[in-house]
Order: structure tokens, then C-alpha cells, then sequence
């Protein structure tokens, strides 16, 4: 088996490449390292059957011999990134998308998009299941991005339609882990290098805002099962259990043993008041549910960006 995965050297990517190659799958990665970045997938170098290209999928993706599946990653994934590269996000949402799925239609190859659970929006129907088509501002800044993610799930499913591409459509829930850049601007990466610093913990709006968060090694083990499944999606891949953004603040402070003040600063436009995903169809079509832990996911994250700060080991 031979897989190309887009936005390879990013976050997921990366931890997807691993357990590609672990699988015995000889894996192509694609990044343009525009948020991705060699590092992240330094200890894949040396390994037989990985290879790591600089490419731009929005400009062209030619892939020499045969694919078997095509893993479409790529993409700006933190609201900093995506309000800092509007343009960007959107041309990989479309652009870069219509290239993947060109390459999967060309191989016939298994396409698989990542999408999200921002194509929810902020949400009307709690929990979101795959049924709901959401509430999303288009005009918004978070517009760029959510857009584009919807865009990207309707061209999949035109290819499928129109040129019988085998396709499927994951819509990720908030995931954490290692290789997670500290300045993303996303809550865990944020919450937890201020508590290991002993900055003041910086939380958005009152905190009552939820969301449902899921460790990365849980989340590769649902790709993988919806990559070798039959399904077409959309399929929700997060964890049930909800929690405000203050108890998340809270927790990692704990964990780390930290001494941080909790400070309350305004909420981004658009920030969605509610995220919890209806994994239903995950649970009976894959099999598929969170194995790890909210505490013990949050303390293997904490431990990994200690290591990187050269922060104390934790309490």
C-alpha cells in the first residue's frame, strides 16, 4: 500500500505519517511547511518507505506511480494561522482540495478529507450530529476557514458523484498532543505553556463556553478505521465528553502544579458557545470511541510541552 498525505509535516499529519508507516504503508508526505514544519516528522526520515516533499497542492500535485490512498491534510487549522493567512486557508480548502481529489481520481485511490467541526459553526443543535448542516457566518473571520471546509466537503462528494472517486469525509473535533505548536493560539497549547511558566492563564470571555477534547493517538485510530472502512461520511471524530473552557484552564493548571492566575479576556467573533460531537455513527460503523483519558490525554500533552520548554518536570 502506498499513501500520499497533504499537510504531512503538520500536527495530524505527522502523527498520521507514523502510524501509516507502522502499518507497513509506504507514505508520501506533502507540506508546503507553511504551519507544518520538517521537524515534526524529523524521526520519519531515516525510515524505509518515507519520503517528505515541499509542495504547495494549491500550485499542482503530480505523484509518479501508483496510490492507493490519498490522506487531504493540508490546510491552517488554528484560528491564528487562519486569520493571519485568510487567503491561504481558503485556496487549500478549494484549490489545494481539487488537486487531491485530481490525484485520487487519477490513481483510483481512496480520498479521505479532513474536515472538522467548525463547519458546525456555533451550533443550534446540541449535540452535533453528522445530520446537521450548521450555523456558520460566511462573512465572519472564522468564515475563511469554516467555508472553506464546507466547500471542501461538497467538492468530495461532487467527485464522488460525478467521477465515482471512493471517498469519505471526517469532520475532526478539538484534538491535542505532542508536536501541537505552543503559539497557535489554540486553547490547550495556550493554557498549558502559560501554567508552565507561571504566566497568568489568559481564558476567553467567562469560560463557559464548551468543548469536547480528544487525545491524538485516539483520533489516528478512528482515521485509520474510517480510511480502510467503506463509508463515505460525513463522520464526527471527537470525544463525547464536554467540558467548559474554564474546567479545561483549571485542570491543566492543576496538572502542571501551577501557581498561574485565571484571567478572563474577550472572546473572539464568532467563538462558538457550545461543541460536543454525536459520535453514533463512529461507535457502530467503526467500532470506534475515545480510549484515552481527559486527564490522562491532557497530562501526556503537559509532559510533552515541559519537555520542549525545559519547564520543571510536573508535580
Amino acid at each position: 500500500m502506498r499513501a500520499v498525505v497533504t499537510g504531512g509535516a503538520g500536527f495530524l499529519g505527522s502523527h498520521l505519517c507514523e502510524r501509516l508507516l507502522d502499518d507497513g504503508v509506504e507514505v508520501l508526505a506533502l507540506d508546503n511547511f507553511l504551519t507544518g514544519t520538517p521537524a515534526n516528522v524529523e524521526h520519519l526520515l531515516g525510515r524505509e518507505g518515507f519520503s517528505l516533499l515541499k509542495v504547495d497542492v494549491t500550485e499542482y500535485v503530480h505523484v509518479p506511480g501508483p496510490v492507493d490512498q490519498v490522506l487531504h491534510f493540508a490546510s491552517p487549522a488554528s484560528p491564528i494561522d487562519y486569520l493571519q493567512l485568510p487567503i491561504e486557508t481558503l485556496k487549500v480548502g478549494s484549490i489545494g482540495t481539487l488537486h487531491a481529489l485530481g490525484l485520487a481520481k487519477e490513481k483510483g485511490a481512496r480520498f479521505l478529507l479532513a474536515s472538522t467541526s467548525e463547519t458546525y459553526g456555533d451550533p443550534q443543535v446540541h449535540p452535533q450530529p453528522e445530520t446537521y448542516w450548521g450555523h456558520v457566518n460566511p462573512v465572519g473571520p472564522r468564515g475563511v476557514y469554516d467555508e472553506a471546509k464546507r466547500y471542501a466537503e461538497a467538492l468530495t462528494m461532487a467527485y464522488r458523484r460525478t467521477h465515482d472517486v471512493d471517498t469519505a469525509v471526517l469532520r475532526i473535533f478539538n484534538t491535542h498532543g505532542p508536536r501541537m505548536r505552543p503559539n497557535d493560539g489554540r486553547a490547550i497549547p495556550a493554557f498549558a505553556t502559560q501554567a508552565l511558566a507561571g504566566q497568568p492563564i489568559t481564558v476567553a470571555g467567562d469560560g463557559s463556553q464548551t468543548r469536547s477534547i480528544l487525545y491524538v493517538d485516539d483520533l489516528v485510530e478512528g482515521i485509520m478505521r474510517l480510511l480502510r472502512s467503506d463509508l463515505e461520511g460525513p463522520v464526527n471524530l471527537g470525544n463525547p465528553h464536554e467540558v467548559s473552557v474554564l474546567h479545561l484552564a483549571e485542570t491543566l493548571k492543576r496538572l502542571a502544579g501551577s501557581d498561574s492566575e485565571i484571567v478572563f479576556v474577550p472572546r473572539p467573533v464568532d467563538d462558538p458557545s457550545v461543541r460536543q460531537p454525536d459520535i453514533g455513527l463512529a461507535r457502530r460503523e467503526l467500532g470506534w470511541e475515545p480510549a484515552v483519558g481527559f486527564e490522562e490525554g491532557l497530562s501526556r500533552t503537559l509532559a510533552w510541552f515541559a519537555s520542549r520548554s525545559g519547564a520543571a518536570p510536573l508535580r
